[in-house]
Parts: structure tokens; sequence; C-alpha cells
């Protein structure tokens, strides 16, 4: 017969939580930051179709890091919640703090109860009229979410990003400064090349290297949509870091 090892829970949700950890540092970094003209978000990613940025619902978007698979998973169950709650009550009701609480609940019951925990973490931001309504939710592996105010980096290279972005925003600063802001603070981490950051090599992104959308706060003016969510071309990317 063989003999059960006892393995204290502490040290179980300490293994858990490592484990997710080593995932996330080997993701290329993600920053999400609100501007006078709506929220930038702004990933290195130099694949044109396996996006780290989505909408989610009008003024409602995503971004993750980690392994794709998980937060893609993730995001299309977002985007089911949020069309059901829209549909049997009212657009109005589809809101960032309810889509967070969910995505919440998901990660923290996968963190307790599954073998093996998501190795993701996930920025939901909403535009509101004004900067200041502006809500960035920010998630990570073992369901802890907070309110961030004003910018989220995310990331393996998450503490000099943030610290660059943390240097440089303000409030009220025009939509792109805040994208040349960002990219400027994914630079000062570096690029990952490989599998783990150690591999990186210190190179400048550009254009083709970087995913970048906007949730526009004057939309219904602007555009004459009320959805809110516009992913950048190529071109629109360039001029923004010229």
């Amino acid at each position: 017969m063989t003999q059960q090892f006892y393995v204290s829970p502490e040290q179980v949700m300490k293994d858990r939580a490592d484990f997710a950890r080593k995932g996330i540092a080997r993701g290329r970094s993600v920053v999400v930051a609100s501007a006078a003209e709506g929220i930038a978000l702004v990933a290195e990613n130099p694949s044109p179709s396996l996006h780290k940025i989505g909408e989610i619902y009008d003024k409602i978007a995503f971004a993750a890091v980690g392994k794709y698979n998980e937060f893609e998973s993730l995001r299309q169950a977002g985007v089911r919640y949020a069309d059901v709650r829209g549909y049997s009550y009212d657009r109005e009701d589809v809101t960032a703090r309810g889509l967070a609480s969910v995505y919440a609940q998901s990660l923290g019951a996968v963190f307790t109860a599954e073998q093996k925990p998501f190795e993701v973490e996930l920025a939901v931001a909403e535009v509101g009229a004004r900067q200041e309504l502006d809500h960035l939710y920010r998630l990570t592996f073992d369901g802890s979410i907070a309110d961030e105010p004003g910018f989220i980096a995310m990331g393996g290279q998450v503490d000099s990003v943030h610290a660059a972005v943390a240097a440089a925003w303000q409030p009220g600063e025009s939509l792109d400064t805040v994208i040349k802001l960002a990219v400027r603070a994914l630079n000062a981490g570096p690029q990952s090349s490989g599998e783990t950051p150690q591999e990186s090599l210190p190179a400048q992104l550009s254009a083709d290297t970087l995913e970048v959308a906007v949730l526009d706060r004057d939309s219904e003016t602007n555009r004459g949509s009320g959805r809110a969510f516009r992913r950048l071309t190529l071109e629109e990317v360039s001029a923004a870091l010229a």
C-alpha cells in the first residue's frame, strides 16, 4: 500500500502561485492607460492575428498577458456574459466592474480547485464620459482584483514598465502622447525573444511589433457608433509614434 505524502495547504498555494508567475513572466508586456480622448491599450505583439487586446462590449475592452489559449477562452466567456446580460436587462447594465467580478470568481475557482492555475493576467477597461469616470481593473491568476487609477502595466517586465509609466503619465494627456508613453515604457524592459526573460534582446519596438487599440470617449460623435473600441492600423500606429 503506497503512502500518501502530506503537503500543507500553504505550500500547495505557494507552488501554484510560483508556477503561474513563471508562466506570466515569459509573456510580453501590455500597458493600458487613460487619456483625454479615451483609453489606449498597447501590447508588444508581433502576431497580426493572435490578439492580446479585444472588444468585450460597447464601452469595454479586454487585454491580457500569459498563455493565449487560456486568456482567449476567458475573453470569449466575457463576451458571452456581456451579450446575455445586455439582452436580458439593458445595455447600460453591462459594466467593467461586473465583468471583472465574474473573471475574479472564475480565476479564483481555477486557482484553488483545479490542478493547474491559469497562467494569465487580465485588464478590463471601461471608458467613461469624462476621464475621471474611466474604470481600469487588473486581475491576477489567483482571482485578486484591483481598481487601478489611470493606468495598468502587466507582463514579464512589469516592474520596469510600471515604473516608466508612473514616472511620465499625467491626467489630461492626448491619446497620441499616451501611446508614445506606453511604447517608451515597453522599451524600458527588454523585449522577449525566447521562452524566458533572460533570453531577451534589447531591441526597440516598432509599429509592426505592436498591437494598439483605443476606446474612443466620443465614438457616437466621432464615428456615429456606440461601440467605442477601435483597433489601430499599422499606418495609424506609425503616425502616432512619429
